[in-house]
């Protein structure tokens, strides 16, 4: 007797803008420097793989650009965690009500995919990129590439959350990229 065949459920990802809300930041809702964390606790493992991850893909993106990489900030991280935990909490899938940080967000299939592939999807939008020095044109196509490329964003912090579907990703950056009108590097 044959053995039944199994489809393989295909891993699924959803992606979101790092606009905060419905725009690009303007310039003036930017806020003047955020003051740099204590020293954090030492991280859990899967945090440190997580950090790890996160700041070899955005460094290598960045790299590519001519740009020096971010400085993780545990504040950040700690921001992130805490709008991670509230969407898998939810089951949800959308921005924070905030516009002091700029934020990219990531949901897929829970244990599918590795830290680097899920910010992996962002940088992937750099082939639709046409004119990487034109302002807001085509945000929904690149604005998760061009946060992390943004010459003038200096700090990342991300975690992860899950339930029992989905793992969710959030990074934050400090200064909020995406500017309208300004070129991203």
């Amino acid at each position: 007797m044959a053995m039944p065949v199994r489809r393989r459920q295909r891993a699924r990802t959803v992606l979101a803008l790092c606009l905060p809300l419905a725009g690009c930041v303007p310039r003036a809702a930017i806020p003047p420097a955020r003051p740099i964390a204590p020293a954090p606790a030492p991280p859990t493992p899967a945090r440190a793989t997580l950090r790890q991850a996160m700041m070899s893909v955005h460094a290598g993106a960045r790299a590519q650009v001519g740009l020096p990489a971010l400085a993780w900030d545990e504040a950040l991280a700690s921001d992130a965690q805490r709008w991670a935990d509230a969407l898998a909490r939810a089951h949800a899938f959308r921005h924070a009500a905030q516009e002091a940080e700029g934020e990219n967000l990531w949901m897929g299939t829970r244990g599918a995919f590795s830290y680097a592939d899920m910010a992996g999807y962002w940088v992937g939008e750099r082939r639709r990129l046409a004119a990487p020095r034109r302002g807001a044109v085509g945000w929904h196509d690149v604005g998760h590439y061009t946060q992390i490329v943004w010459r003038d964003t200096r700090r990342l912090g991300c975690a992860v959350a899950s339930n029992a579907r989905d793992d969710v990703l959030v990074c934050r950056y400090w200064p909020a990229g995406n500017v309208e009108g300004e070129p991203a590097y």
